[in-house]
């Protein structure tokens, strides 16, 4: 048995647990999920029936981890630990991976979904607007090539993915800070080996249908 099993589909937010895996070096097995029938062994780690859902198999136990987010830094809290904040990377490491986990998916969602936030009620979206939300993203990387200055750590694992897959999909702009980033982040050998993967297995799915 594989130290780890992700429960995902390639046309989910399971790519980007995928990548964190092989930016970790994790021996890994997949669960691919179907959306319109959910294994009940998804269910049963997961009542949710979210992907991605990462379980690890440690010392006999499984321990589950749900959250994109928090298999990200867990998988490197594990495995890899170059890939965590070193003490004076720690504010900015935190501070941005919750922003893209909060704010920023927020945002994006509710622009997707045509809901408009009445100005009165900003401070209670979390977010406040959209456009605020993406100025303040592109002012991290005014003066840094990654999250935490000139390192690459897992957090740029989970806010470059929002950052890519946003200026693919049309839900984040392409502006030159961020293009930038992107390019940067697509040439890391785990980002290209686990996107190769979702990848073929898309192909595979629209061949079948």
């Amino acid at each position: 048995m594989a130290d780890y099993t992700l429960f995902t589909n390639p046309m989910s937010r399971g790519q980007i647990a995928r990548w964190a895996l092989h930016e970790a070096g994790a021996d890994y097995d997949t669960q691919i999920v179907d959306w319109h029938d959910k294994s009940q062994e998804l269910l049963e780690v997961n009542p949710m029936g979210k992907v991605p859902t990462l379980v690890h198999n440690h010392n006999g136990h499984d321990h589950v981890i749900t959250e994109t987010a928090a298999i990200c830094h867990y998988l490197a809290a594990m495995h890899a630990p170059e890939l965590t904040p070193k003490a004076e990377e720690t504010a900015d490491y935190f501070r941005y991976f919750f922003f893209a986990a909060g704010p920023l998916e927020q945002a994006i969602i509710a622009r997707s979904m045509g809901w408009t936030v009445p100005e009165d009620k900003e401070v209670m979206a979390g977010f406040g607007t959209y456009e605020r939300t993406v100025d303040t993203l592109e002012t991290l990387f005014s003066d840094r090539e990654y999250v935490c200055g000139e390192r690459f750590t897992m957090a740029d694992v989970y806010v470059g993915s929002h950052i890519v897959w946003g200026m693919d999909f049309g839900s984040i702009p392409k502006r030159d800070v961020f293009e930038d980033y992107a390019a940067r982040l697509r040439k890391r050998t785990a980002y290209e080996e686990a996107r190769a993967i979702d990848m073929k297995l898309i192909e595979e799915a629209q061949g079948k249908a």
